[in-house]
């Protein structure tokens, strides 16, 4: 619609957009379109080794050797960060989220991780209701851009370096990890398989922002994105297989959204043994806006839910009391 800007959820006229900080990367101004609420009611883990053939000549062969009858060792799973191989129900998840150096991108990289934790933890304490708190990193490890860049596919990852110092303090401190996609004109799983050094680590989650996973000819900050329930599946099975391969406890699997048409087969989307599959609902503006938003799109009867919010953007921001009268109660509560 002309003259209307798009603003994580609220929709306002150019002359009525609110003054926000200048991000580092171009692509962080407003989104062109309709609102959601208010303007419209690297490789695979290394498989098993392959068993040695038996020989097909009877030449010589002896009989084959008894079995001890001693069943192979089983491999025990490796545990959270404060126990348990599974999140939920027994844990609900507070997260900052953000990139590291850029506090315009989220609140998690206004400052360093050994000084953000704290105030996490404050933030997050109010929200434990009938379950324990783990507080959570959620990282974006790629971002999009608004330029081609040397590979044409509109994202880049931040340095591998930054992304270890994030999972290396919070393996220090017990404090889980997701990592957050935008891939541009790119698929999401070869990101995904990029950071696989980091993904077989027990502590260490995935998730997907559609809104910036670009249609051919589209770029990034013109055209809210979109991703089919087909390549959420491939990421989901290989993530899942690393849990699976490496032993790991139970990995948070993130899909983002804030308007129908970001997963619009959602309903095709699969679970996955290993994975606490999450519909995160996303969207900033007054709490009627958010309210819509969310009655439009959360699925309970498929996924765990999530749930944002925005410590710049939201009016009258929902306090942790508030959050906690949803029905369902979200079980991942992030802040930007």
């Amino acid at each position: 619609m002309p003259g209307l800007r798009q603003y994580g959820g609220r929709c306002f006229t150019a002359k009525e957009a609110p003054v926000r900080p200048v991000p580092l990367l171009p692509l962080y101004a407003a989104l062109l379109g309709a609102a959601l609420a208010g303007c419209t009611a690297e490789a695979p883990g290394p498989a098993a080794a392959p068993r040695p053939a038996e020989s097909r000549s009877s030449a010589g062969a002896g009989p084959p050797a008894p079995s001890s009858g001693t069943p192979p060792p089983t491999r025990t799973p490796a545990q959270l960060p404060q126990g348990g191989v599974k999140i939920f129900p027994a844990y609900r998840v507070v997260a900052y989220y953000g990139t590291a150096g850029n506090g315009a991108l989220g609140v998690l990289g206004e400052d360093h991780p050994d000084r953000m934790l704290p105030k996490l933890r404050a933030a997050a304490k109010p929200f434990a209701g009938d379950r324990k708190v783990q507080v959570a990193y959620e990282l974006i490890a790629t971002v999009a851009q608004g330029g081609p860049g040397a590979d044409g596919d509109y994202s880049r990852m931040i340095p591998l370096s930054r992304i270890q110092q994030y999972v290396d303090q919070a393996r220090r401190h017990k404090v889980l990890v997701i990592l957050d996609l935008q891939p541009g004109r790119g698929d999401f799983l070869p990101q995904a398989r990029k950071l696989e050094r980091f993904l077989v680590q027990p502590h260490v989650g995935l998730a997907l922002d559609p809104e910036w996973r670009m249609p051919a000819g589209k770029v990034p900050g013109r055209t809210i994105g979109r991703v089919g329930a087909a390549e959420v599946n491939r990421v989901s099975a290989y993530l899942a297989g690393l849990v699976a391969g490496h032993a790991l406890p139970e990995k948070l699997f993130v899909l983002h959204q804030f308007r129908a048409s970001m997963l619009p087969d959602i309903s095709r989307v699969e679970k996955r043994r290993g994975l606490a599959l999450v519909q995160h609902v996303d969207g900033f503006g007054t709490r009627a806006e958010k309210d819509a938003t969310w009655q439009r799109l959360h699925r309970p009867q498929q996924f765990h839910l999530g749930y944002k919010l925005f410590y710049d953007e939201d009016i009258k921001r929902y306090r942790a009391a508030d959050v906690l009268k949803f029905k369902p109660a979200p079980e991942l509560v992030s802040f930007q």
